[in-house]
């Protein structure tokens, strides 16, 4: 498979503060790959260098083969950039805005009707191409943005926040603008909501601190991550007691109460890597004659996969 992202050995400093260490990865032509990481993780950083916004300390970064550093006008004209913090002439009608865009891009002035027609077509805002920026909801802004980006027929997106201020209606028209965008266009997806990624991401990379700590799909992240059993149980009885008796089992990591409903006292019960401690609270159940409603285990979540990865160096 093609590789239209490759990142070699890049690391940032600022005075002595390292912002990226020496961290790899590669984004695949045609795949939709998420950019996770906990605020300060280095993020914004690394999206800044593959768009030749910033220079590396160390390092390298090719776009379909073309080193950022070295060919980064030729570069810039291969990319759409989606910036966290978007800029736009608040004063210019939409359609106004994109044909002076259009025009810096140097897109050809008997393509720019097409153009322009067909990205607003994709973001959906054709029905207020002659509204003033100014006057439309953030969720229209940020398509108008992303409109901006296909101007040029990028052949690679890098988002950055791309939901951020959304509502849940907004963000779930932009998950289904970005999942029709990949079908065509490589996109690198920086996100802090984790359920998009699961939706839309084929492969995630999870920094932390400016260092890579996971590549890899979803489902095999979750799978690494389900070595740690996590057992909900939902049982009638004084709570305190309970949580005392379940922390004192063999192979018990941690109990985390989840509140009380009905009478009943809701706990998540860690266990150790390898340890199986269904049969075990069963047991306690039926000796303290406790009335068992629930006793599941629960999947390991994406959030949960990036929670272990982002915090164990600190544990």
């Amino acid at each position: 498979m093609a590789t239209a992202i490759s990142v070699h050995n890049l690391t940032k400093r600022y005075d002595n503060v390292t912002a990226l260490a020496d961290i790899s990865f590669e984004v695949n032509a045609g795949e939709i790959m998420g950019f996770l990481g906990p605020n300060g993780a280095g993020k914004t950083t690394a999206l800044r260098i593959l768009t030749g916004m910033l220079a590396p300390t160390a390092g390298s970064v090719q776009i379909e083969g073309l080193d950022v550093t070295q060919r980064s006008l030729e570069v810039r004209r291969r990319i759409g950039y989606l910036p966290e913090h978007i800029a736009l002439y608040p004063e210019l009608r939409v359609q106004e805005y994109l044909s002076y865009r259009a025009s810096i891009k140097g897109v050809a002035a008997k393509e720019r009707r097409s153009r322009i027609g067909a990205a607003m077509e994709q973001c959906a805002i054709t029905d207020v191409r002659r509204h003033l920026i100014g006057r439309l909801s953030k969720g229209y802004r940020q398509r108008v943005a992303l409109a901006d980006c296909l101007l040029g027929q990028p052949k690679i997106l890098i988002l950055d926040e791309p939901t951020v201020g959304l509502d849940p209606h907004q963000i779930r028209q932009t998950r289904e603008l970005i999942t029709a965008l990949g079908r065509t266009t490589t996109i690198l997806l920086s996100t802090h909501i984790l359920p998009e990624v699961e939706m839309t991401c084929s492969r995630v990379t999870i920094i932390d601190k400016g260092r890579i700590v996971a590549v890899d799909t979803p489902d095999r992240l979750r799978q690494r991550q389900s070595g740690i059993q996590v057992v909900r149980i939902q049982v009638r009885g004084e709570p305190e007691s309970i949580e005392s008796a379940l922390r004192q089992l063999p192979g018990v990591a941690r109990v985390s109460p989840q509140g009380r409903t009905d009478g009943f006292a809701s706990f998540d019960v860690e266990a150790h890597s390898g340890s199986d401690v269904r049969e075990a609270i069963f047991r306690l159940a039926v000796e303290h004659q406790w009335a068992l409603r629930e006793l599941s285990q629960l999947q390991a979540s994406l959030e949960d996969v990036f929670i272990h990865l982002t915090t164990q160096e600190q544990e």
